[in-house]
């Protein structure tokens, strides 16, 4: 039976998120500076605050808030143990890229990372196919964003998946679309505030309903007491620990959606406040979203076959099970803003793949320029159908988000990886090193992945990024180098 009284908060927020964008749109529009910058970057101008929020709204999707914490309902504290990784990650994307990426793109007038990556390399094939991967990885993250919000909006207020999937999609494609760069960050904003209110009140609900902290303890000391094993006797074997720090946290700074926000930053000031403020806000959420789902096994008691068979269930149960209609109602809009971050942003990007780095790199190739107008329309048809075929592909949902966000996350990583952090800070890197790089090694994860096949139980993103590394080193250093393009590059990336 539906649920009127849950709907309305999440309503309310929606509304408040497409407002929000269209102030921020009709002010940066009264601002000037260029369609491109301001939509694509939001003319390299955002605060510490609206920095570090926007980036730990991207890095925290909804896989954070019900996979992760599903899965954590079913492993226990040891997949806590693997989530602390986590708290690396704004200090390893602003501390190693974000003075370099910021000084670069800034000489360059580099709008995207692939920007960045066509001017390092002086290669418009590496180019394309860095837009053909951010595009296709981000298809796949987006439908699970998609999927996972609707699932959670089914369960808390009794309305259908369909109309979920229609309330707040709708919603996400639209503020993304009229917005920008720039609305979509101060969006992001207000999502990591939702996440953060949304895990407090579930907290509040779960250690209310299990009788407080020590019972639900016991309980669980009781019922399963292998959760309290740090190896969740069996089920978090060390191989495990090791490729998901890797996976979730070491090698998340080159994600592209993370990247691009080292080039909108203001000023040095905004860069470490929000690598400070960052790491402690991220720290609390996602340690602290991860351990909810360990208590929640003292309240939710069953096997899993009782909650639909998926640990995706566990957390939307939790939330109608330990909270009342309006209440619930105001908890699910954390997962669900950290579902609508990630999109809009990783829209964003799609849609300056596109326009950007493909379309209007061509028209420049072929002495065409569009004016701004036109610019302007094509991006914002581009990113509305984006998210429309992402929603139209989310009408059938796949099962376990978070392994689908972990597929992509693996994917990203392994091309971008080498090709970033050697154009960044290797001076030999070369463009056929880079490409080979980017096609073998997201060849050889893709592949690994489709069958299944793991080297001492290590997850595929271990064979991709060494594939993709070993293929790096050996076109950089044997294959042909224009002296030209090199010293153009090294003018601007590795200046004496």
């Amino acid at each position: 039976m539906s649920n009127l009284v849950a709907l309305v908060p999440l309503v309310i927020f929606l509304a408040l998120a497409l407002a929000v964008s269209l102030v921020v749109r009709h002010r940066a529009h009264a601002a000037g500076g260029g369609f491109v910058k301001e939509y694509f970057i939001g003319n390299r101008a955002l605060g510490g605050f609206v920095l570090a929020m926007t980036t730990i709204a991207t890095y925290g999707s909804v896989s954070s808030f019900v996979g992760g914490p599903g899965q954590a309902w079913l492993v226990g504290w040891g997949w806590v143990y693997m989530a602390v990784v986590q708290v690396t990650a704004l200090v390893l994307l602003y501390g190693i890229l974000g003075k370099k990426m910021a000084l670069v793109s800034r000489k360059l007038d580099a709008v995207t990372v692939i920007d960045v990556i066509r001017a390092r390399y002086s290669s418009n094939a590496l180019a394309n196919v860095s837009a053909v991967v951010v595009v296709l990885f981000f298809a796949a993250t987006m439908v699970a964003q998609f999927v996972g919000g609707a699932k959670l909006f089914e369960a808390v207020t009794g309305y259908s998946y369909l109309v979920g999937l229609v309330l707040f999609g709708v919603a996400v494609v639209l503020f993304t679309t009229i917005g920008g760069f720039r609305g979509v960050a101060v969006t992001d904003a207000i999502c990591g505030v939702a996440m953060l209110i949304g895990i407090f009140v579930l907290a509040a609900g779960i250690l209310a309903a299990g009788g407080g902290y020590e019972n639900i303890m016991d309980t669980i000391r009781t019922n399963r007491p292998e959760m309290l094993e740090p190896f969740g006797g069996g089920s978090m074997p060390a191989s495990l620990y090791f490729t998901q720090w890797l996976l979730v946290g070491i090698f998340t700074f080159v994600l592209p959606q993370s990247a691009v926000r080292c080039m909108g930053f203001k000023n040095t000031k905004a860069l470490h406040g929000a690598m400070i403020m960052g790491t402690v806000i991220i720290g609390l959420m996602m340690i602290g979203v991860t351990s909810l789902g360990v208590l929640s096994a003292g309240v939710l008691t069953g096997d899993l076959a009782s909650y639909g068979g998926s640990v995706d269930n566990i957390i939307p149960q939790a939330i109608a099970q330990t909270l009342p209609p309006w209440l619930a109602g105001v908890a699910i809009i954390g997962p669900i803003a950290a579902s609508i971050s990630t999109v809009s942003s990783l829209l964003i990007a799609s849609s300056s793949a596109i326009i950007k780095d493909v379309y209007l790199h061509h028209c420049e190739s072929s002495g065409k320029k569009p004016t701004e107008r036109t610019i302007a329309r094509s991006s914002q048809a581009v990113t509305l159908c984006v998210g429309a075929i992402v929603f139209v592909l989310a009408i059938v949902p796949p099962d376990v988000i978070w392994k689908i966000n972990m597929f992509a996350f693996g994917g990203l990583e392994t091309a971008f990886f080498w090709v970033l952090v050697c154009g960044l800070f290797w001076k030999r890197a070369g463009k056929w090193g880079a490409l080979l790089s980017m096609t073998g090694g997201t060849a050889s994860y893709c592949l690994c992945m489709a069958l299944g096949f793991k080297v001492m139980g290590l997850h595929q993103i271990v064979i991709g990024i060494t594939v993709a590394g070993a293929l790096m080193m050996a076109g950089s250093l044997f294959g042909r180098r224009d002296a030209a393009d090199e010293q153009r590059m090294c003018e601007v990336f590795f200046p004496e």
